[in-house]
């Protein structure tokens, strides 16, 4: 279903939920409403006419921020891992794939006519296995300041979202591009998304639980959203 507000159409969803959901979407600002099942369109239109600001707001800093150019896997092009710039040096050798971390390089070892796919391939499993193994600390460091604990969690390739978390299962996801960003806005999404263990809406509660365990957040959030984005298209 979808409503129509002037040069915005929204996309209206409804399912088993309590509250209405507002999200825009890159990489052009798609805005999508969740909406309990049994609630009347014309009380989803004046909602969505209550945020028409917000969304004009949301869908203008979409399409201003700087977006990646699509890579080639290819020696000397740019890559990034927590937040600094290297150059990739791609090696062909007759042996298992690798990546090897150095001063300001990135050496990406492949197999002898290894296509574009399998290179992306190679470089997201280590930048997976980078994530995975640095998460352990943050989580164990804010379980003991938060009082929750974290029963599982795992790293994935997401389009609209830097993490989730299923408060029922106190499971998190991060997003596989977090391993290109600094580490400070790593930890943000964590603390973040481990708050939801504590208050699952985006509330006043969850504000003040954020500003509670890290009261810098909205300028690491800043600086997240400021960084370029990947071409794929996610955000947070």
């Amino acid at each position: 279903m979808q409503i129509s507000l002037g040069d915005i159409t929204v996309d209206v969803v409804q399912k088993d939920i309590k509250h209405l959901h507002l999200s825009v979407y890159p990489p052009a600002g798609r805005v999508k409403i969740a909406a309990p099942e049994r609630m009347n369109i014309d009380t989803i239109r004046i909602y969505a006419i209550s945020k028409l600001d917000w969304i004009r707001k949301q869908q203008a800093k979409l399409k201003a921020q700087q977006r990646e150019a699509p890579r080639d896997y290819t020696t000397r092009e740019s890559h990034y891992y927590l937040g600094k710039r290297y150059l990739l040096k791609v090696v062909e050798r007759d042996a298992a794939p690798a990546v090897v971390l150095k001063h300001q390089s990135i050496v990406l070892y492949v197999r002898p006519g290894s296509d574009r796919a399998k290179k992306m391939e190679v470089l997201e499993s280590w930048y997976r296995q980078q994530l995975k193994d640095m998460l352990p600390v943050y989580i164990a460091k804010w379980e003991k300041k938060m009082g929750v604990t974290v029963e599982e969690f795992a790293v994935k390739k997401m389009r609209t979202k830097w993490g989730t978390c299923n408060a029922a299962a106190a499971r998190i996801w991060l997003n596989l591009e977090l391993a290109k960003k600094p580490e400070q806005c790593i930890e943000y999404i964590v603390v973040h998304e481990m708050v939801h263990l504590l208050e699952r809406s985006h509330n006043d509660r969850f504000i003040a639980y954020m500003d509670r365990f890290l009261p810098h957040w909205r300028q690491l959030k800043d600086e997240l959203n400021k960084l370029p984005v990947s071409h794929v298209d996610w955000g947070y």
